[in-house]
């Protein structure tokens, strides 16, 4: 189960017209299921099904049409889809990273801190695969300390490592030429 108090798991407030789709997905994630239904409406459709297929083979995500602006997710082997308030925190996590990623309106430059954050292991190559479609749209920069994760990435194709490395208290940048860092005079 998720955190009572994040927005995310809390049911849908009443909505209006203007308020049920959103390209763009809000910082804290409240609008997770109106971003999710924009995607959906006039995004890349089929991409949100085969995000959701590859991270949970046989789900189903259903986006609610009604004043409330939820969306459940059909899992195979439950007997009912469950709403974003009875998901585990990795799967939300997993959802809010599809909604950003797939975004109809992505930005230029996206970065990633530690995506892998409360994610089972086993759905790495499925975020893996979203950050190389995103980086089709535009620069995806993904700060990670997970070897698994690091690996599906690696095996996506199209990317650029920088290993950080720490030496007396000092963090640098291994096998990457940077020019030395000189503080101005006043």
């Amino acid at each position: 189960m998720t955190t009572l108090c994040a927005p995310i798991g809390r049911p849908g407030t009443p909505r209006t017209g203007h308020d049920l789709y959103t390209p763009v997905l809000a910082g804290d994630g409240a609008d997770l299921a109106a971003a999710l239904a924009t995607i959906r409406a006039i995004g890349d459709r089929e991409a949100l099904n085969e995000a959701i297929e590859h991270a949970f083979p046989g789900s189903r995500l259903q986006t609610d049409a009604d004043d409330l602006g939820g969306f459940r997710l059909s899992q195979k082997g439950l007997l009912r889809p469950l709403s974003a308030a009875e998901l585990s925190d990795g799967t939300l996590r997993y959802l809010l990273l599809v909604a950003a990623l797939l975004s109809p309106r992505p930005p230029e430059l996206m970065e990633l801190n530690e995506p892998e954050g409360s994610l089972h292991p086993s759905l790495m190559p499925a975020l893996a695969r979203l950050v190389g479609q995103d980086s089709d749209h535009g620069q995806v920069v993904l700060v990670s300390h997970s070897e698994p994760l690091i690996r599906a990435i690696r095996n996506e194709g199209d990317a650029t490592e920088i290993h950080l490395e720490k030496s007396f208290g000092e963090t640098g940048a291994s096998g990457v030429d940077v020019p030395r860092w000189q503080w101005p005079k006043r």
